[in-house]
């Protein structure tokens, strides 16, 4: 069974519209210093503009579809009875933000019957938005400009590539920096923008290889229909088009095999 046209619409419309909302709020935060950092159990930074801009989709979404289910990175699963699940991450990329890069996005991702469906990518401090939903095409938006179709790039050649990660430590973290030498080696040139701005390289043609060894699923359900949708590549380390292994490749597909070649060997994170 797959989801109606009309529903992934109007699921689609609300996403690109909360995801802005949710982003602006985020930018009364960025780059001042009202707030204070605070530290999670598992010691990542926290702020007040996570938690208020995921109250925010939280409760858009909330209002406008209350069967559906929502999971976030700040609060607990919002249990539904339809077969939507919204998957929210109100900063990817907080160490970004909270040190003035403007490399943070705000994601807003639906799963139907656990199947990635539809994803918005919103970059507030850049103002950039790339946008799919499954069968829909992907779309690209600049500031003001009108949406234009965004693509991956035809690189076939790894030695011609762009390869994106975002924190090189999370290789070590799972016993994996060969992985990435090698990755690096291969690669015309090598950057840690990452985050989710890595994976809206990719899908855009402006990258051709991002890679995460750990990732939750905030991080990863905006991100699979997007770049599939731009004509590349998600899955997890052993190739897997999936977003629940806790890992990531987002590819211009035509490489994807040749990554793989390197990533296959390595258990999925603990």
């Amino acid at each position: 069974m797959t989801a109606s046209s009309s529903a992934l619409t109007e699921r689609l419309q609300l996403a690109i519209k909360i995801a802005r909302q949710a982003g602006s709020l985020t930018l009364q935060y960025f780059q001042q210093d009202n707030y204070e950092v605070n530290h999670k159990a598992d010691d990542s930074p926290v702020t007040v503009a996570d938690q208020l801009a995921e109250q925010l989709l939280r409760e858009q979404i909330r209002a406008s579809f209350p069967t559906d289910a929502i999971v976030g990175e700040e609060y607990d699963t919002q249990e539904g009875s339809s077969d939507y699940c919204w998957v929210l991450d109100p900063i990817d990329g907080t160490k970004s933000f909270i040190n003035g890069v403007p490399l943070y996005g705000t994601l807003v991702g639906v799963e139907y019957q656990r199947e990635g469906v539809l994803g918005v990518i919103f970059m507030p401090a850049l103002n950039e938005m790339v946008y799919a939903a499954r069968g829909e095409g992907a779309w690209h938006v600049q500031g003001e400009q009108a949406p234009q179709p965004a693509r991956v790039s035809s690189k076939k050649d790894f030695q011609d590539s762009l390869l994106v990660t975002t924190q090189l430590d999370s290789f070590a973290e799972r016993d994996a920096m060969e992985a990435f030498h090698t990755l690096e080696q291969r690669a015309q040139v090598t950057r840690t923008w990452g985050d989710c701005y890595g994976y809206l390289l990719v899908a855009t043609g402006r990258a051709e290889v991002m890679i995460d060894p750990v990732m939750n699923i905030w991080d990863a359900a905006a991100v699979q229909p997007v770049l599939l949708e731009a004509g590349g590549s998600f899955t997890d380390w052993q190739g897997n088009s999936t977003i629940h292994q806790g890992e990531g490749i987002g590819t211009n597909g035509h490489l994807l095999e040749e990554v793989l070649q390197v990533t296959a060997t390595y258990p999925k994170p603990a």
